[in-house]
């Protein structure tokens, strides 16, 4: 993720209320933009790629590399090499890109707040 993207965008805001909605998450600057977290661990970055709005997660290596065979998708910098993507949001749709940020927070989140957002 490059320059910060505006902490006003109606996407951050989107990713936000999204985030809220998983158990244990906190929002924390890291490296000039948002990042989501749970028990201190990203799942979920917000920022600015190629002069455009993007939201980082991680995902398998093996959905990661069927993602970025798709142009609105791209192997995240410096965090790629453990499945990271990045996605350009504007040309996303939200249900997909609320799909993969919670498939980030599954993987990243302890067995027991997994269960326990599946029990909500």
């Amino acid at each position: 993720m490059g320059r910060p993207a505006s902490k006003s965008h109606p996407f951050l805001t989107k990713l936000r209320k999204l985030a809220a909605s998983f158990p244990e998450t906190a929002e924390l600057e890291t490296w000039g933009h948002p990042t989501f977290r749970v028990r201190e661990k990203i799942f979920a970055s917000f920022g600015d790629h190629d002069g455009r709005p993007t939201i980082g997660c991680k995902q398998s290596h093996a959905d990661q590399a069927i993602l970025v065979e798709d142009e609105r998708f791209f192997v995240a910098p410096y965090v790629g090499k453990h499945g990271w993507i990045g996605m350009y949001i504007d040309e996303v749709e939200w249900p997909m890109v609320a799909e993969l940020v919670e498939t980030s927070y599954r993987m990243i989140a302890p067995k027991t707040l997994v269960k326990q957002l599946d029990a909500d």
